[in-house]
């Protein structure tokens, strides 16, 4: 009996992975893939809390917007990649940490696109990215069978698509350049629509939901660490201890909440189909950039608190509940509506709409916490509908 040859060069072949593989979870370069773009978040999230507490809210909301649609697109892109294709051979590890020096090329730009609108770095960071992608996608067109032609229309649509983002930075800031990056960004998130119109590349729900799922607790995690660390600096400028306590409860509560009110349903149940796990990737956009943009609103409040912004109490409030409510609301249409009695799908969209007045009624932070618990309570007593055979 012969031994079998080692693979060449010692890689896989880059095959469709199968989407009912069982015990498939996450692997720890996904996890170390992730870590990099806390970072990136992290800094977003700083830029954001420093254009809302000078009360530059357009700016800083566009900027912010602009800045975290790459971060979250980027991260997206090689999430469902992976699900699909992941070897783990050296050389896939080496081009996904190849993809992680990108995202940190971008994140050491953000001040700059921030402050200046100059997005040069941001844009360099992003073609390291987009050219490891690529080559992810040419090395599985190789063993894709069926899939080839998905695959290579993904390799060519991320470079043709990059390609514009090249020329976005001949455009000078301003509303030029906020229109070009809108039409830039629906043309690239079009590219899985173009690669994927014939057939679709396999996904395994559980995995996939998964990632999400560890992405949230980071950014959610990330959100409580930033607020704390404010929380912390802001105690040496205040005499009075009661105003932070209130703060730290609030955060506390509703960060609690908000893991616990994304973790309630069965996420898996969404992606059944290309068109839901589409409905389902794209709307995270708007989850993920609500957590992260919580701190900074926590943050804003800690700087009206000790005076270091002269924004009102209202507008400093509405910097904590928009989020809220966007989170609220995002999890509630792709994951929680389908899943839920009429009980749930009626508190959850009020108690974002009770957020969102929260800021011009008398006891703010009381209120907020309160909503939050009442949802969650009635997701306890009311567990997800079974879903139908």
């Amino acid at each position: 009996m012969t031994t079998p040859a080692p693979p060449r060069f010692l890689l896989s072949r880059m095959q469709p992975r199968d989407p009912a593989q069982p015990h498939r979870t996450a692997s720890t370069l996904e996890l170390f893939f992730d870590l990099v773009f806390v970072v990136a978040v992290s800094i977003a999230s700083a830029q954001l809390h420093h254009a809302l507490s000078h009360g530059d809210f357009v700016h800083g909301i566009t900027s912010y917007a602009m800045v975290f649609f790459a971060v979250w697109w980027a991260w997206m892109n090689f999430t469902w990649f992976a699900t699909s294709f992941d070897t783990d051979d050296w050389l896939y590890r080496v081009t996904t940490i190849v993809q992680m020096g990108g995202v940190l090329v971008f994140a050491a730009g953000i001040p700059a696109a921030f402050e200046e609108g100059d997005f040069t770095i941001p844009v360099l960071g992003y073609i390291v990215m987009r050219i490891a992608m690529v080559a992810q996608w040419l090395r599985a067109s190789r063993g894709a069978g069926e899939l080839r032609p998905a695959t290579r229309r993904y390799a060519l649509g991320i470079a043709a698509v990059q390609v514009l983002w090249v020329l976005f930075l001949l455009i000078p800031s301003g509303p030029v350049q906020i229109a070009a990056f809108v039409v830039f960004a629906v043309i690239e998130v079009s590219v899985p629509v173009f690669a994927e119109y014939r057939r679709q590349t396999p996904w395994h729900p559980h995995h996939i939901t998964e990632r999400y799922g560890l992405f949230t607790l980071i950014v959610l995690g990330e959100s409580l660490l930033a607020s704390a660390n404010a929380i912390i600096d802001a105690s040496h400028e205040l005499e009075s201890l009661v105003p932070l306590i209130s703060i730290s409860v609030l955060t506390l509560v509703v960060t609690a909440s908000l893991w616990w009110v994304y973790f309630w349903p069965p996420h898996h149940r969404a992606i059944t189909t290309f068109g839901r796990s589409l409905r389902y990737g794209y709307t995270h956009y708007f989850v993920f950039a609500a957590a992260a943009a919580f701190s900074a609103g926590i943050e804003v409040e800690l700087d009206v608190l000790i005076g270091e912004s002269h924004l009102s109490n209202v507008a400093a409030s509405f910097t904590v509940t928009i989020p809220i409510a966007v989170f609220l609301l995002g999890i509630w249409w792709i994951a929680i509506r389908e899943n839920a009695d009429r009980i749930v799908n009626t508190v959850i969209p009020v108690g974002a709409v009770l957020v969102l007045l929260d800021p011009i009624l008398p006891i703010p932070v009381a209120i907020t916490a309160g909503v939050l618990v009442v949802i969650v309570v009635i997701l306890v007593l009311r567990p997800p509908v079974p879903q139908r055979s």
